[in-house]
């Protein structure tokens, strides 16, 4: 099949073999894949990844850089044939997407971070059949590749613990930001200060629903809100991923907040460790995903609850996946660059 990988420290495009199927799982061919910032992070750091998740001996371990990865892991397409051991519940032909996991005899793989299985960067994935969820053939193969990362958020602004009696601040407006947003108004809850440096961030943020946007370079996101009756946000979600970010969360946040680490910082970060004891922070890590996380952001998009038109840029086909993928520091570009890999 035709892929955009990563070998050597460098995006490819050529052949590849063709993934086949092993018992549980389903061969789909891909509809559209859009790009992320892990991707990123892939591309220029994946070396400091493996070697540190090797370590604590997670799952990225087992990956070798001198066998080609295929990524991509926000991705949707339709089924063409089946391994064995599959209840093939669903047609030949019906749309599909999944979280980007495959569970097998010798472990855990994450689609498009393997040397096994290839993400929505080639033409082909193998998927695990009883994570599948359908999608109707009415929806935008674009607007159902963000189902993942509309899950993400939705994982993480649950994680906020958030009731009706809390403020939530969202540093950072990208995808993941956004995500948390829509996650956040899912769940009814609110307000929501929305802080990003870019005014066209700050713009999806009041799209996606949040109460108060704020250039942080200006205005302080953390302190008393004029427009919310003077209210201070005792919840904050970290979605830069940036070292110096956090530092700078715990010095002007309030007492007694919660911060929730949604960024994934790929640098060593330092933070004064007395400020967050002083003022009693909760700092999370992680998140609590539920099983059908995936299911409720796929139902989210289908049904018209959140809107991620907003979110598309660029439809490219492979040959411009290694520009895209550079260009992704750049905060005013669209959210999401989506790939086509059936066009060159």
């Amino acid at each position: 099949m035709k892929a955009a990988y990563l070998f050597d420290s460098r995006m490819h495009v050529g052949d590849i073999p063709d993934p086949v199927p092993g018992p549980g799982q389903v061969l789909v061919r891909t509809h559209s894949c859009g790009i992320c910032a892990s991707d990123h992070h892939w591309l220029h750091h994946a070396r400091q990844i493996i070697e540190y998740t090797s370590e604590c001996s997670t799952v990225f371990g087992n990956v070798k850089l001198d066998r080609p990865i295929v990524p991509g892991h926000e991705y949707n397409g339709e089924i063409v044939g089946y391994g064995p051991e599959t209840s093939r519940r669903l047609k030949v032909g019906t749309r599909v997407t999944s979280a980007p996991r495959i569970q097998h005899a010798t472990g855990l793989d994450i689609v498009g971070h393997s040397n096994d299985f290839p993400g929505g960067f080639g033409e082909y994935m193998v998927l695990q059949e009883d994570l599948l969820k359908e999608i109707p053939s009415s929806v935008d193969p674009d607007f159902a590749a963000m189902a993942e990362p509309l899950s993400v958020g939705l994982r993480h602004a649950r994680t906020g613990d958030v009731t009706k009696d809390d403020a939530c601040v969202v540093v950072g407006c990208g995808a993941i930001g956004l995500a948390v947003i829509a996650g956040l108004k899912l769940q009814g809850v609110g307000p929501i200060i929305a802080a990003d440096h870019a005014a066209s961030r700050r713009d999806l943020a009041l799209r996606m629903g949040a109460d108060v946007v704020v250039d942080p370079r200006e205005e302080d996101p953390y302190g008393m809100q004029p427009a919310l009756a003077m209210r201070r946000a005792n919840v904050v979600f970290e979605c830069v991923g940036k070292p110096g970010v956090l530092d700078g969360i715990i010095r002007k946040v309030g007492a007694n907040s919660r911060i929730v680490i949604a960024g994934y910082c790929w640098q060593t970060d330092s933070i004064f460790t007395p400020g967050a004891n002083m003022k009693r922070l909760t700092i999370i890590f992680g998140d609590r995903g539920q099983a059908d996380d995936m299911g409720i952001a796929v139902r989210a998009i289908c049904d018209g609850k959140v809107d991620v038109s907003s979110w598309i840029g660029d439809r490219i086909g492979l040959s411009g996946v290694a520009g895209a993928i550079d260009s992704m520091g750049n905060p005013e570009i669209p959210i999401r660059t989506v790939i086509n890999p059936t066009r060159m």
